[in-house]
């Protein structure tokens, strides 16, 4: 015999009966199962190939006589159909052992992504959090180890004929058929059927259990809203797949004072006219705790809606924290109230404020002084009711026999 990996992998000799060997795998496949050891995933997969080949007398005769590569050719006359050979050969598998199998093999099926939210406050993105998040996780029953009972058990399922499917044609008229495709409802697509007697107590058949995860997901400083965090191999995990990952989204909540744009930060603040126009100084509480005194020289007039930004004082880089963006503040100017100071008191504001600017008012008969009013969307359309209702008024008197308008005859007695 020539080659002996397999029995290596497992600790015993080429002579061991078929209780040792069982008794080998049983003691690896609990040193080196996933759910205790997750970084030996490829040991665990390895001492799986290893006993699956050798607890089967026929695969275990090929083997001993024609080594991984007898296994490899002869797998249609022996039973290997390609979808088990490639769930065998695939993934990688024994890619340290130089067994070269060469680069055609598949690798081996990954499943999906699971996808959990997370809200977050625009402090947690700008000072970063660690947080602990429980999910709800499927695994592999360690007590059957994915088998879902006594080994060579299962049995294909009749219903479907291994296929995991359901195929049923339907008839929608004279010459027209179609063909509708559901996943089988007794085996549940798995193509493969356990009897009740031999199911695993822990996973009832199933071949996973349910188990609580506890994943700490750090949110680092200057992340945004709507980016991934990524935990690798973290998904549900089914027998003879490869687990999705977990994939954390970010979801950022609205602020009271600030906007984020990208890296800058935009707030809006209120100020009086005399600050506007004399400076004035504001404290704004800042994401990390600090009070800014935001400070606006005299001098310079503030318009309404003046856009003024302060350097550095906006969100940190991702993974740059050391730098950041800006802070932008938008000034609204509040006005004062309509008759805020008498006729002399404004007489005097008005020798402050710079000279009006000079208008030539005309005189004469085609001069007539109006006054501004507030502004009513609802004036015109009042006005043209009235003139709709002294229309009315119109037609009425003349089914009366009274009209005022030209060209109505009058009669005589």
């Amino acid at each position: 015999m020539g080659d002996t990996k397999l029995y290596d992998l497992l600790g015993v000799s080429p002579n061991s009966s078929d209780f040792e060997i069982r008794k080998a795998y049983r003691r690896l496949a609990k040193e080196y199962h996933p759910d205790k050891n997750p970084e030996e995933g490829e040991k665990f997969k390895e001492i799986s190939f290893a006993y699956e080949v050798l607890s089967d007398s026929n695969k275990r005769e090929i083997y001993d006589m024609h080594g991984i590569k007898g296994l490899q050719e002869g797998r249609h006359e022996d039973g290997f159909s390609d979808d088990i050979f490639s769930h065998i050969f695939g993934g990688g598998l024994f890619g340290g052992m130089g067994m070269g199998f060469g680069g055609g093999r598949r690798r081996k099926q990954r499943g999906e992504d699971t996808v959990h939210p997370l809200k977050v406050s625009l402090e947690d993105l700008y000072n970063g959090k660690t947080t602990k998040l429980q999910l709800s996780k499927t695994v592999i029953c360690s007590t059957c180890y994915g088998e879902g009972g006594k080994r060579g058990s299962s049995q294909p399922c009749r219903n479907c004929h291994g296929q995991g499917i359901k195929v049923t044609l339907r008839q929608l008229g004279p010459g027209m058929v179609q063909q509708m495709q559901s996943v089988c409802s007794d085996c549940r697509g798995e193509g493969e059927v356990i009897n009740e007697r031999d199911r695993c107590k822990i996973c009832k058949g199933n071949k996973t259990v349910s188990e609580k995860k506890i994943l700490e997901v750090y949110v680092d400083k200057g992340m945004q809203d709507g980016q991934r965090i990524q935990f690798k191999g973290e998904g549900d995990q089914k027998p003879g797949m490869e687990p999705g990952d977990v994939l954390i989204i970010l979801q950022e909540k609205p602020h009271t004072y600030f906007q984020r744009n990208g890296n800058d930060l935009y707030m809006s603040h209120k100020i009086n006219l005399t600050e506007a126009l004399c400076g004035f100084s504001v404290a704004v509480k800042h994401l990390d705790g600090r009070d800014l005194i935001i400070r606006h020289l005299p001098g310079e007039v503030i318009k309404p809606g003046t856009l003024k930004g302060v350097q550095g004082e906006g969100m940190p880089i991702y993974r740059d924290p050391f730098e950041r963006g800006n802070l932008y503040v938008k000034l609204d100017v509040e006005f004062p109230s309509d008759h805020f100071l008498d006729e002399e008191n404004l007489e005097l504001l008005e020798k402050l404020l710079p000279d009006r600017p000079l208008s030539n008012i005309p005189e004469g008969e085609h001069v007539e002084e109006v006054d501004l009013h507030d502004y009513d969307p609802n004036t015109s359309r009042q006005g043209s009711h009235s003139r709709s209702r002294i229309s009315e008024a119109y037609d009425s008197d003349e089914e009366g026999g009274v009209h005022m308008g030209p060209g109505v005859q009058c009669t005589h007695q």
